[in-house]
């Protein structure tokens, strides 16, 4: 692996300090798949479990190995196109995930990067309906936004975290906070085990797509994490930014035909999820996010990736202008009643802590 390079006198330790405690991090990480649920219907081997003082090679050949044995007990059972999504996640061993677990609907955390010697980290948390088996388009927004960031700034990484069990976007779990709350309690520590182990310069933003924005707004992060941004947000749960449990700088953005917008913003008895983030109440900052879908935000060449891009590297992104705009919710959009009128928040001085 290569080291970072330092020209401190004692930068040989602390290099190796610090894989000693990204060790510990990945070590820690696999903790929460040995408690996900197993599926009869899928069947899957329990997750590889190693000890802390394995190397990184050695932890990604025990997961990669892992993932291949869960293909084979996969198609072994007659679930072929499980045994394909699983086989293509490997990416011909190429493949580097700090965790896996592939029973149920399957967890895992994937590296796209150098995270040892990185200094602006991205964790991207994703939304409804992500799972083992809709896990490529996860992983291609991560290779996108890791190909974007790669282009601006070398020592860049993006973690790729399926670590909770995401609720389907027909379902009533989506409605509440539940489902959030229980993954906010596992992306906290892995966020706090994450600041512990990367490089002292290191900047942590995370990145929330959907209901993985009410995840994000429900975790409780650290002094290294020094950005949070929603995008295709229906709220987070909370009045303002100020009823964050963060000190990050609090970001906002929609796609012009994100139908996320057509959703009420109202909460109830527990359900739905109140004030939007892009509401000027709120206090998000907010940056331009192009006129794409639900699921363009991280698509490459949009104006949306540049946004995202450009917040991660602490440069300047573009924000919104004042614009008025319907979206057209879809089917999925079950919430929805009516499509009220969305007002993009104007432009917000830059004004960093």
């Amino acid at each position: 692996m290569t080291r970072r390079p330092t020209a401190r006198p004692d930068g040989h330790r602390r290099g190796r300090l610090r894989r000693t405690l990204l060790a510990g991090l990945v070590a820690a990480a696999v903790v929460f798949p040995v408690s996900a649920a197993a599926s009869p219907r899928v069947p899957a081997p329990a997750p590889a479990v190693l000890g802390e003082d394995a190397s990184l090679p050695a932890r990604y050949a025990a997961h990669l190995g892992n993932l291949a044995e869960a293909a084979r007990m996969a198609q072994d059972a007659g679930r072929v196109g499980r045994a394909d999504k699983l086989r293509a996640m490997g990416a011909g061993g190429k493949a580097r995930f700090l965790a896996f677990d592939g029973r149920g609907k399957g967890r895992a955390i994937e590296v796209f990067g150098d995270l040892e010697t990185a200094d602006r980290i991205t964790v991207l948390v994703p939304g409804s309906d992500t799972t083992l088996d809709t896990y490529q388009r996860f992983r291609a927004g991560a290779v996108s936004l890791q190909q974007r960031l790669q282009a601006g700034h070398g020592r860049s990484a993006v973690v790729a975290w399926l670590g909770y069990d995401t609720p389907g976007t027909i379902s009533t779990t989506v409605l509440t906070t539940g489902r959030a709350d229980e993954a906010a309690a596992e992306l906290g520590p892995f966020l706090s085990r994450l600041e512990r182990t990367t490089a002292p310069d290191a900047r942590l933003s995370l990145l929330c797509h959907s209901y993985g924005s009410v995840v994000c707004a429900r975790t409780e992060t650290g002094p290294k994490v020094t950005d949070m941004v929603l995008f295709g947000s229906p709220g987070t749960g909370s009045d303002s930014v100020a009823g964050l449990p963060t000190h990050a700088r609090v970001w906002a953005g929609r796609g012009a035909g994100d139908w996320i917008g057509g959703v009420p913003h109202v909460r109830l008895g527990g359900v739905g999820f109140g004030t939007d983030p892009m509401d000027p109440a709120f206090g998000a900052r907010p940056f331009a996010a192009g006129p794409g879908g639900h699921s363009d935000y991280l698509k490459p060449g949009t104006e949306s990736l540049d946004s995202l891009a450009s917040i991660v590297l602490d440069t300047s992104p573009a924000t919104t202008t004042t614009t008025t705009q319907t979206p057209t919710p879809t089917a999925t959009a079950t919430a929805a009643t009516s499509t009220p009128t969305v007002t993009i928040a104007p432009e917000a001085t830059r004004a960093f802590a």
